[in-house]
């Protein structure tokens, strides 16, 4: 599914931000849209390369802490293409939605997997419908089996 996320990514014509590493999803992820000969910008905190490895062949730029990293990658974003992760994509994802809720970005999100992210769907209904946020911050949010579809909403054209 990351492969596949790289590829139509680049496909689409535009840049895949992402955290920069060599290892991991997204680090298949990037060089599946840089053999798509798509732009990949990579932002890391040093204290990862050694841990992670910097993905060679992207825009790469190197932060100090994870917050900055974090700050940087939703600047340069356009839109949020999510995959299934761990707390470290959890705490993008909660992060993501409480700057929209205070109106400091209006981009949206597609989540992909969505058997993955039922629970979490489930869960933010259920935190909209007890009146814990406004039900329209998750009209920016949809959830997509694959990739594929999850662009199409992102970038409709």
């Amino acid at each position: 599914m990351a492969r596949e996320a790289g590829r139509a990514v680049a496909r689409a014509g535009l840049r895949l931000v992402y955290g920069g590493a060599q290892s991991g999803l997204m680090g298949e992820a990037a060089r599946a849209a840089l053999a798509e000969g798509g732009p990949v910008l990579g932002v890391i905190p040093e204290f990862l390369i050694p841990v992670e490895g910097a993905q060679d062949g992207v825009d790469l730029r190197i932060t100090a802490t994870l917050a900055s990293r974090k700050a940087m990658m939703a600047a340069e974003a356009a839109a949020f293409l999510i995959l299934p992760g761990g707390a470290g994509t959890l705490e993008e994802v909660f992060d993501m939605i409480v700057q929209r809720q205070h109106g400091l970005h209006m981009k949206p999100a597609a989540f992909v997997g969505s058997a993955f992210w039922a629970p979490l769907e489930v869960l933010l209904g259920q935190v909209a419908a007890s009146g814990f946020t406004d039900a329209n911050l998750l009209d920016a949010l949809s959830f997509h089996a694959d990739p594929a579809a999850a662009l199409a909403v992102l970038n409709p054209q």
